[in-house]
C-alpha cells in the first residue's frame, strides 16, 4: 500500500497541475507549527521565481483547487506563500483500516531481496563478555531483525577471535604453570586428554594474568608470539589446547548471548579462514599486489583523494604470522565461496574504522569481492558511565556483561515488587524481560555512531523515554483489551471510525508513520529512529487514554472503533520492539 505522505503529495501535485503549475512543487511535509496545521506545502515559495508571481498568489491558486478535496479537511494559503493543511478524519480512518488489514502494516518489502552477512559479535574466546561487547550485540541484532523484516536474507555471524595473540598468551602461561602437561612434550605421540586441564573460571583468570605479564616481561611476550605462530602453523599439542579452550569458552559465550536475546546463524571463527590464507597470499604476490616492506608482506591501499594518511594493509608479519587483516581478508574469501553475499556489514567499534578502510580497499583492489558486492562498516560509539568515561565497575575494572544484566534485573525486580503489580512467582521473569528492554532501549535510543551515558537509574525508570515506559504502555493496552474480552467483547469486530477527539487523531497520525519509519531505519541502519517513533506513539496513546473513557463508553460502535484502534496500536508497538530485540510481558 502507498504511504500516507505519497497520497498527500499526489493530491497536492494534482492541484498544482490543475492550477497551471509544475506538479513537482506539490511536496508535503509534517507541519513545524502543529498549532496551525498538521501538514504544509512550501511549493509556492519555490515556484515564485519560475512563474514570476508572488508566492501567495500561487498558493491561493492551488488552495482553490483543493476545497472539495476528499483528502484534506482544511486547506489554507497564508503569507508569504505557505499552504497549511489538515487531513480529513474519514480519509485518515480509511487509511488505518487498510493498514490494519496489511500483514506488514504498510511496509514495502524489497522487490529483489539481498543476501546480507552481518558480522556483529567479535568476542575473543577465553575471555568473558564485558560491557564493551554490549553495543555490537544489541545494535547488530536489531539491524538483523530490521533487514529481515524488509525481506532480505540475513546471515548473522559471531566471528569469534580465536587465532590471535591471546591464544599464544594462554598457551605460554599454561606452560609456565604446568610444564609437565603432555601438550608441551615434544616427543608425545599419543592421544591428548578429552578433559581440558582448566575450568572456565580458571581460564578466565589465566588470560588476564598472562596479558599483564606480557606487558612487563619481554621474554614472556616473545614466547607468546612464538606460541601464536606455532599454533597458526598447526603445532599438534597447541591445537589440542586450542580445542579445549574453544570447548570451554563457546558454551559460556552462548549462554551470555542468550541472556541478551541475541542469536547468531553461524558461529564462525578467525581460524576458519586459515585454509584460505595460503592461496590468497600466493595470488596477491603473483598478481603484483603484495610486496615486502621491512620483512612484512603488505598491499598499498592509499588513494589519490585521501585527506589523511592510509598506511599499507599488512598481510603477513615478518615471521610469516597472520594478523587481523589477514584473517578478515580470508574471511571475505570464505564468505564469498560459501554464501556469495550481496553485502557484508560489520557492526564494530568506530575506533576500528582505519582497519576496515584498509581491509575493504585491499579486498577490492585484489579482486577478493565482486564489484557489485557492498562492504559496509557501522562504527558505534562508546558506552560511558555518568562520569563520561568508559563504563566501569565501582572498583574501576571493566564490568562483566552478566553482572551488568544482573544489576539491571535486580533493580527492575525491586521496582516491580514495590508496585505489587505482579505475583511473586512471575516477578523474576517479568523483571528479566523489563530489564532487557531497559538495557536495549537505553542503548538503541541513541544514534549508534555516538558515545552515550549508560545511566541505570534513568534506563530503569517507568517514566520518560525508556524501555520500561514503552513496555508499560503495551501492558496497559493489553489490560484494556483483556478486560474488554472478559466482558464478552470481540477484538475482531467493528472497524476504526473517524477520530472523535484531537487526542485520538494525534494517535492515528502517529500510527501512519510506522512504515516510513521502519523503511528509513533500514536504509540508514538506524534503530534509534524506531525508538524515537515508538516513544511518540506511546505518548500519543497515553494522552488519548487519559482523556478517553474507553471501556465505559455507551456508544457500542464508538467503543468498538476505539478497541480496533488499540489493537492496531498494540500491533505497531509489539512489532517495533521485536525489531529492537525485546518483548513485553503481560503484566508489570
Amino acid at each position: 500500500m502507498k504511504k500516507m505522505m505519497e497520497l498527500l503529495e499526489a493530491e497536492l501535485s494534482s492541484a498544482f497541475e490543475a492550477a497551471g503549475y509544475d506538479p513537482s512543487y506539490g511536496r508535503v511535509t509534517a507541519s513545524n507549527r502543529p498549532d496551525l496545521c498538521e501538514y504544509q506545502c512550501n511549493g509556492a515559495m519555490a515556484g515564485a521565481k519560475t512563474y514570476h508571481k508572488a508566492p501567495i498568489m500561487i498558493a491561493s491558486d492551488v488552495a482553490a483547487k483543493l476545497h472539495e478535496s476528499p483528502v484534506f479537511s482544511m486547506v489554507e494559503a497564508v503569507k508569504p506563500g505557505f499552504i497549511n493543511l489538515k487531513i480529513r478524519e474519514d480519509f485518515l480512518a480509511e487509511y488505518l483500516r487498510d493498514m490494519q488489514a496489511d500483514e506488514l502494516l504498510g511496509v514495502s518489502r524489497a522487490k529483489t531481496p539481498k543476501t546480507i552477512i552481518l558480522d556483529y559479535g567479535g568476542p575473543n574466546v577465553a575471555k568473558p563478555l564485558h560491557v564493551g561487547h554490549l553495543r555490537s550485540a544489541i545494535i547488530g541484532e536489531s539491524i538483523k531483525r530490521i533487514c529481515r523484516f524488509m525481506g532480505h536474507k540475513v546471515i548473522g555471524d559471531v566471528h569469534l577471535g580465536d587465532w590471535g595473540l591471546q591464544m599464544g598468551l594462554i598457551i605460554t602461561e599454561l606452560r609456565r604453570r604446568a610444564p609437565e602437561l603432555v601438550y608441551f612434550q615434544e616427543d608425545y605421540e599419543g592421544a591428548y586428554p578429552e578433559e581440558p586441564p582448566f575450568t572456565i573460571g580458571e581460564l578466565e583468570e589465566i588470560y588476564p594474568a598472562a596479558s599483564a605479564r606480557s606487558k612487563e616481561d619481554e621474554e614472556f611476550r616473545n614466547e607468546a608470539l612464538l606460541a601464536t605462530h606455532l599454533l597458526q602453523q598447526g603445532k599438534r599439542g597447541y591445537m589440542a589446547l586450542w580445542n579445549h579452550i574453544m570447548n570451554v569458552s563457546v558454551p559460556d559465550l552462548k549462554r551470555n548471548y542468550d541472556s541478551l536475546s541475541v542469536e547468531f546463524d553461524i558461529w564462525k571463527k578467525e581460524s576458519d579462514a586459515q585454509p584460505y590464507i595460503p592461496d590468497m597470499v600466493k595470488r596477491m604476490k603473483e598478481e603484483g599486489f603484495a610486496y615486502e616492506n621491512q620483512g612484512a608482506l603488505v598491499v598499498d591501499v592509499k588513494e589519490e583523494n585521501d585527506t589523511k594518511e592510509i598506511p599499507p594493509c599488512m598481510i603477513l608479519k615478518s615471521d610469516g604470522s597472520s594478523l587481523y587483516t589477514t584473517t578478515d581478508l580470508a574471511t571475505i574469501v570464505e564468505r564469498r565461496k560459501l554464501f556469495d553475499p550481496d553485502e557484508i556489514l560489520y557492526v564494530v567499534d568506530k575506533r576500528q574504522e582505519l582497519h576496515f578502510i584498509q581491509v575493504f580497499r585491499c579486498a577490492r583492489k585484489t579482486g577478493l569481492v565482486k564489484d557489485e558486492t557492498k562492504l559496509s562498516f557501522l562504527g558505534f560509539g562508546t558506552m560511558n558511565g555518568r562520569d563520561g568515561k568508559p563504563f566501569k565497575t565501582r572498583e574501576g575494572g571493566v564490568m562483566r556483561l552478566e553482572n551488568l544484566i544482573r544489576e539491571i534485573d535486580e533493580e527492575m525486580f525491586r521496582k516491580i515488587v514495590e508496585n505489587r503489580s505482579v505475583k511473586d512467582t512471575d516477578a523474576r521473569k517479568t523483571a528479566e524481560q523489563v530489564g532487557l528492554a531497559a538495557i536495549k532501549y537505553g542503548d538503541l535510543s541513541n544514534q549508534a555512531t555516538k558515545d552515550y551515558i549508560f545511566d541505570v537509574d534513568r534506563f530503569t525508570s517507568f517514566e520518560g523515554n525508556t524501555g520500561p515506559y514503552i513496555l508499560y504502555t503495551i501492558v496497559r493496552i493489553h489490560s484494556i483489551l483483556s478486560r474488554f474480552e472478559e466482558a464478552g467483547g470481540s477484538l475482531a469486530q467493528g472497524r476504526i471510525e473517524p477520530a472523535a477527539s484531537e487526542g485520538e487523531k494525534n494517535l492515528m497520525k502517529e500510527l501512519i508513520r510506522f512504515a516510513p519509519t521502519v523503511e528509513s531505519a533500514y536504509e540508514e541502519k538506524a534503530p534509534h529512529k524506531i525508538c524515537a517513533y515508538i516513544y511518540d506513539v506511546s505518548n500519543a496513546f497515553n494522552s488519548f487514554y487519559h482523556d478517553t473513557k474507553i471501556l465505559s463508553e455507551e456508544n457500542a460502535m464508538q467503543k468498538q472503533s476505539w478497541i480496533r484502534l488499540l489493537c492496531l496500536t498494540k500491533k505497531v508497538l509489539t512489532i517495533a520492539i521485536d525489531l529492537l530485540g525485546f518483548s513485553a510481558p503481560e503484566r508489570m
